[in-house]
């Protein structure tokens, strides 16, 4: 991974701070964008620190440009971010919500990817791993807004991954169970943690995720509910 460069959204939440540590430690040239970041948050000669809001088209596009101005490509796009609010049943869904889990969920993933694809493209052997919900297609009552657009993203990605069959870009959705992050700990107070994925295992609990397993094919067109294991060995998007 050391001839790499790899740009990681939502790099400094829960989960993107585990994954933006372990693309570092392979010597990958890593760009970790967040709404709020800066250099200190993972100090190092081969990480560069970007903030950008990612519901905005511009900010994407000028943040994707700046990673090709500075080094003059991009390999791998690791795709974190997203946002959850749930507890309403979708008679009780008001707009900001669903707005709010639109732009966090699918249209933050499609700027991006609408700005990097044509980068990865050139890469020849581009990599995409965005990680999504196993909501995607197994929905649960009150999460309307949540379940809704992390279902299109899956599909975002994977439309990706066909029209990209011909340059060598491959492209994956990860759909895991609920992760162990700080904020989905606040988020649902009264959930039993014990069955949640521990990403610093960088892989599932199989008695409490019967549908995880611990890693995932490099497939060219395709979704996974499967723990990525370049998640936890990053060499493995090489």
């Amino acid at each position: 991974m050391r001839d790499k460069v790899v740009f990681i959204t939502g790099a400094k939440g829960g989960l993107g701070s585990f994954i933006t540590r372990r693309f570092l430690e392979t010597g990958a040239t890593v760009v970790g964008a967040s709404r709020s970041i800066s250099q200190q948050d993972f100090p190092g000669p081969n990480f560069t620190a970007l903030a950008v809001d990612f519901t905005k088209a511009v900010a994407v596009n000028d943040a994707v440009q700046s990673v090709i101005s500075r080094f003059g490509r991009l390999d791998v796009l690791v795709h974190l971010l997203g946002g959850f609010r749930g507890g309403e049943s979708v008679a009780e869904t008001d707009d900001a919500t669903w707005e709010q889990m639109r732009d966090l969920n699918v249209t933050s993933g499609f700027y991006v990817l609408r700005a990097a694809v044509p980068h990865l493209r050139k890469s020849g052997k581009g990599r995409i791993v965005a990680v999504g919900s196993l909501t995607a297609v197994e929905p649960h009552p009150q999460l309307g807004a949540y379940i809704t657009f992390k279902a299109a993203l899956a599909m975002l990605v994977r439309t990706v991954a066909l029209e990209n069959k011909d340059a060598g870009l491959t492209a994956n959705v990860v759909l895991p169970g609920t992760i162990d992050t700080p904020a989905n700990r606040k988020a649902m107070p009264n959930a039993d943690f014990s069955k949640w994925i521990q990403p610093s295992k960088g892989r599932c609990e199989f008695g409490s995720q019967p549908h995880c397993r611990p890693r995932l094919e490099n497939h060219r067109d395709s979704y996974s509910h499967r723990w990525p294991q370049c998640m936890n060995e990053p060499q493995l998007c090489s």
